[in-house]
Order: structure tokens, then C-alpha cells, then sequence
């Protein structure tokens, strides 16, 4: 894995380019914070995410329906 600025990446685009295609991993990085990663696409085609039944089995019931909770919202101007 690499990091580099936003300023080298778009001086050497195609630099990076070519060593995400080879299988690494690209940090960069906006004020020396990490912004974003660069990663190969075939690397990311079989990505699973987790299951969110759990949390969402977690949560209160919602009190009201959807919908009359977004009228008493827009009534009361809070949208």
C-alpha cells in the first residue's frame, strides 16, 4: 500500500493508475488526512457487506406510519 496528496495525484495519475492495476492499494490523502483509496475494480467485485438484521431488529417500532409522520413533520414545518 501507497499514500500520496491530492497535488501528486494529478501530476502522476497514470503513475498510480498502473500500480493499482498490478494489485496495490493507493491512499490519498487532503491536508494529511486520508480521503480516499484507490483500489483495483476486480478487487471489489465480490465484496460483501454484513447483514444489518440484527440492528435493524435492534430498533423501537416506529410509533407513527411513515407517512403520517412525514404530514405532521411538513405541518409543523420541520422538513
Amino acid at each position: 500500500m501507497s499514500a500520496t496528496n491530492i497535488r501528486d495525484v494529478r501530476k502522476n495519475l497514470s503513475a498510480l493508475l498502473e500500480q493499482v492495476e498490478r494489485g496495490e492499494e493507493v491512499i490519498i490523502s487532503r491536508r494529511g488526512k486520508p480521503v480516499a483509496r484507490l483500489v483495483n475494480v476486480h478487487d471489489t467485485e465480490n465484496v460483501r457487506f454484513p447483514s444489518r438484521a440484527d440492528l435493524r431488529a435492534a430498533l423501537p417500532a416506529a410509533s407513527k406510519p411513515a407517512g403520517e409522520l412525514l404530514r405532521d413533520l411538513r405541518d409543523e414545518e420541520r422538513f
